[in-house]
Order: C-alpha cells, then structure tokens, then sequence
C-alpha cells in the first residue's frame, strides 16, 4: 500500500511536471506584455517589408530609421535636442500637476471657488490650446524656455484638474462623515481622506496630461521658438531627410509609452482595486 502511494505520488508529481511547460507557454502567450510586444514587431515587419517599395520622400523602412538614430547620437544631435525638450517638459507638467491638484481639490471642496473657476476651465479646455501659443509666445516675449513651459503647462493642466475635482466630489461620503465625527482638521482630512481617495482620479489624469504635454512641448517647439526635438523634425522635413525626421518622432512616443506605462505602473500599486482582470 505504502509503495503504491509513493508511485501514485511521484506520477502525479511528472505529470504535473510535463503540463507545466504548456501551461507556462499558455500564460506568456496570454500575458499583456506578449501582446504588446508582438503588436509591435508584427507593425514593424511589415513597415520593413513594404516600406522600401514607397516614395522615400513619404516613408523609410524600420532599418534606415535606426540607422539614422546612431548618427544622431553619434554626432551629438539627439542628446542635445532631447536635453533641451525635457527641461521644457518635465518643468511644464510639474507645474501642472501641481496646479492642477491645487485647483482641482479647492474646486471640489468649495461649491462657490467651482461655480467661479468653471466657466474659466471649461471655455479654456474648449478652445484649441494650438491657438493660444502665439499669445503666450507674445506675452513672454519669445525670450528663454518661458513660453514654452507655459505652452506645456497649458496643454497638460486640464486634465489634471478636472478628474482632481472629480476626485474629490467623488470621495466617499460615510469616510468624510466619519472624519467629521472625530473632529479632523481640514488640513487632516485633505491628506488622511481626499488625497488617498482621490489618487486613482489623479492618476488617470496624470496619463492623459502626459500625452497632452508633449504634444505641447512639439509644437511650442514649432512656433515658438525652434529648439528641441521639434527642432530636429522641422530641419530634417525641410532637407527631405525623412528617416532623420522619424528619429524624434519615435523617441516622443517611446518617451511617451514609457512614462504612461510608469503612471500606470504606479496606479496599480497605490489602487489595486482600479485594475481589471479578464
């Protein structure tokens, strides 16, 4: 009896051994990062295969683009370029993010400072922020970085407000109830309730106002003042260099990817709950 134990046992153990492998193979398949990894190598096969049979002047294949990405870095261009848009970027959503949740929660808290800041958000975040930046460029003068990170700034402010302000209508009301019932300083409740309440709302417009700042941060570089990466794509346009031009627009997305895919990363670590399995 004992022996037959033991070698029923040891065949469930190798069974359970030689389905491993499948099942492992079955759960890479159907991991996230599978996906997205293989959406990308599929897009850019076939760039590569059709690519060179289209006019050069419209499109370069996948290998003459990454060709043209270690000339830039090797003669310099790119890093300069890239030092100069991320100074402008980064300074630009800061004081948005800042803002932002600054407005955002005293909008929320005060029904008379929403009734006052609405009208102003609404007709600002309506309007094309494209065109605004020739004012901007005029009020600052075209001088330094300023118009630029203002550009940004504008671009990238409303949608942290407006889910901060969300945020905060939406936080649960039997928690600030119970607050109140233990007699909890405004300041308290701001960073024991709101704040925590709040993050999943301010997560997700932190993703959004980083698309939206460095589509600010290009074209305050096209019509402000050129310097940048945005820069590098107008100077290449004009010399028909395309696989030169696609340098900077690729490293914008994959600066882009990377940053959401952070914010992301973060917003399932702070609020689990946000994520859905299927």
């Amino acid at each position: 009896m004992t022996v037959h134990g033991a070698g029923t046992e040891v065949l469930a153990r190798t069974n359970a051994g030689a389905g491993g492998g499948p099942r492992a193979v079955g759960r890479l398949l159907r991991s996230d990062w599978t996906a997205r990894v293989g959406s990308i190598a599929v897009v850019l096969a076939v760039w590569e295969l059709f690519g060179a049979k289209l006019n050069p002047i419209i499109l370069r294949p996948p290998s003459q683009i990454f060709r043209a990405f270690f000339e830039l870095v090797e003669n310099g261009e790119l890093a300069i370029a890239l030092t100069q848009s991320l100074r402008v970027f980064v300074s630009g959503l800061a004081i948005a993010l800042v803002a932002g949740t600054l407005i955002g929660i005293v909008s929320g808290r005060s029904r008379l400072v929403y009734n006052i800041t609405d009208p102003w958000v609404s007709a600002l975040y309506s309007v094309p922020s494209v065109a605004l930046v020739p004012l901007i460029a005029v009020a600052f003068k075209y001088e330094g970085d300023a118009p630029r990170v203002a550009t940004v700034v504008l671009f990238a402010i409303f949608p942290i407000l407006i889910n901060m302000q969300q945020g905060v209508r939406n936080v649960d009301r039997g928690l600030l109830e119970v607050a109140r019932a233990f007699n909890t300083s405004e300041r308290r409740l701001w960073v024991d309730v709101i704040l925590p309440g709040s993050m999943p709302f301010l997560l997700a417009g932190v993703r959004l106002a980083i698309g939206r700042a460095l589509i600010g941060m290009i074209v305050s570089e096209f019509l402000v003042g050129l310097a940048g990466l945005g820069y590098l794509i107008i100077a290449y346009q004009n010399t028909f260099r395309i696989d030169k031009m696609f340098v900077p627009v690729i490293v914008v997305a994959a600066f882009g990817i990377t940053l959401m895919g952070l914010v992301q990363f973060i917003e399932g670590r702070v609020a689990p709950w946000t994520r859905r399995e299927t």
